[in-house]
């Protein structure tokens, strides 16, 4: 019961206890693949990362489903412009989902499913929510066409959000279409069109058509997890209207909570503005990786809270590039010694109540220069080792120190180390101008040399 967690539903810290004990279900709002995924998109995939390797490290068993969106407008749009089939668009996409975060060190989660896998689930949902008049079919006099749900027939629209009914309508939030009753009702199927491709169809009861968005979580979340599990995740995007519309069909035909806990991950800001791409100001995770390396963007992103907005700028990367490599220098410095964590340790204790306050990153990664100062002044492998350990939980500080604080430099090992040995010599010979001047064509070259009692190492220039 030490864990709080806070609730975007209660809007206050929680003490968190898992429905089953020992065991957490959660489930995050993953990617719609039309599109290579960019910054806002690792934001969200490495702070529910985080969440699930925090959770293990606290002692828990989790089930961490993570679906994948291949069916919807921008996915047909998208596919009819290259000519291309939905399923050859979404799988090439899917595996460059795949690729950029193995890079960012994400881990797969449990389960992955495919919106497109689950129609039937789907259209069951839909069925329960019209035999109870949450739901209606827009074309009553053919039985076939649209379904939507009827917003004002569902007690407590807006309860996650914090929107009144009155206030959405007033602020036209949701677009008047033809067929609904009200403008704040949402689509659960839609009608086929004669200019969507075959691929974009399924039979149903109400025609041709296909699922709205909204409807495709609530199936996939129910199915594997469950009509009531712990933890439902996503960016603070989806907290209206799609998690408030998730709330309103899952509750709606099961007349129970979905889920106990709802987290929301903040912004990605450039320039004080929403990282997206209607404003054209978004960068793609592969952009960013071709100017750093992967865990140096990871990193940037950990050490702001998840629920912060997190300000992009190469500035921030540089500098969140410097900081790893004064806690890989600590362990390039003294080799650790593997060790288990023992919690009562004071620098463990602090990260875990860092941890345990809603996942406070900033805390648990001033925790870790703590302990990188320790190694640096005692030596020790023991805190050597707790630093690398407690990273772990953070998924950083698990590469090779010297191949970390050497990466990005043009010259190769063995001509570095022609130059390093010349200036020994230079040195010994009390050729001082030589050895400096070999230093500085070094520096130059963004080289720096570190000079020990064991010998001399180098690393890259920040």
């Amino acid at each position: 019961m030490s864990l709080r967690i806070y609730n975007t539903l209660s809007r206050a810290l929680e003490h968190f206890s898992p429905l089953q004990p020992g065991h957490v279900r959660m489930y995050v709002c993953g990617m719609t693949v039309y599109d290579l995924c960019h910054l806002g998109h690792a934001r969200a995939m490495v702070a529910f990362d985080v969440v699930q390797r925090w959770l293990k490290c606290d002692g828990y068993q989790v089930t961490y489903v993570r679906n994948i969106t291949d069916i919807d407008d921008k996915i047909i749009k998208r596919a009819l412009e290259n000519g291309e089939t939905i399923r050859s668009l979404t799988d090439r996409m899917i595996v460059a989902l795949h690729q950029d975060a193995d890079a960012l060190g994400i881990a797969r989660p449990d389960h992955e499913p495919r919106a497109t896998d689950y129609v039937p689930q789907m259209l069951k949902i839909i069925s329960m929510l019209e035999q109870k008049g949450l739901a209606y079919r827009a074309n009553q006099g053919t039985g076939l066409g649209d379904v939507n749900f009827a917003v004002r027939k569902f007690p407590g629209y807006g309860k996650l959000s914090g929107k009144s009914l009155d206030e959405l309508h007033a602020g036209e939030r949701v677009a008047v279409l033809d067929g609904k009753d009200d403008p704040l009702d949402f689509v659960l199927w839609k009608s086929a069109k004669p200019t969507e491709p075959p691929d974009a169809k399924w039979d149903s009861t109400y025609g041709s058509g296909r699922p709205g968005w909204h409807i495709e979580c609530s199936a996939m979340s129910c199915e594997m997890l469950g009509e009531t599990f712990d933890i439902h995740g996503g960016g603070a995007d989806l907290q209206f209207p799609h998690h408030e519309n998730e709330i309103a069909q899952s509750e709606g035909a099961h007349g129970k909570p979905l889920a106990q806990v709802w987290m929301h991950n903040g912004f990605v800001r450039v320039d004080n503005e929403k990282m997206s791409k209607s404003l054209g100001n978004f960068f793609t995770i592969r952009e960013i990786l071709a100017e750093y390396d992967p865990e140096t963007v990871r990193f940037f992103i950990i050490r702001a809270h998840y629920r912060s907005p997190l300000n992009y700028s190469d500035a921030h990367l540089d500098d969140a590039r410097s900081a790893l490599k004064r806690l890989y220098t600590a362990l390039q410095s003294v080799k650790p010694t593997a060790v288990k964590v023992d919690w009562l340790n004071v620098h463990a204790a602090r990260f875990k109540a860092a941890m345990d306050e809603d996942f406070g990153t900033p805390e648990a990664v001033a925790v870790l220069f703590e302990l990188a100062t320790e190694v640096n002044k005692t030596g020790s492998a023991e805190s050597a080792g707790l630093l690398k350990a407690l990273g772990a939980c953070l998924g950083l500080l698990q590469g090779n120190p010297d191949e970390f604080l050497q990466a990005g430099v043009g010259l190769n090992e063995a001509a570095i180390q022609a130059q390093i040995e010349q200036r020994a010599q230079a040195k010994q010979s009390k050729n001082f101008a030589l050895a400096d001047s070999i230093r500085q064509a070094l520096l130059a070259q963004g080289i720096v040399l570190k000079d020990s009692p064991t010998g001399t190492t180098w690393e890259a220039a920040p």
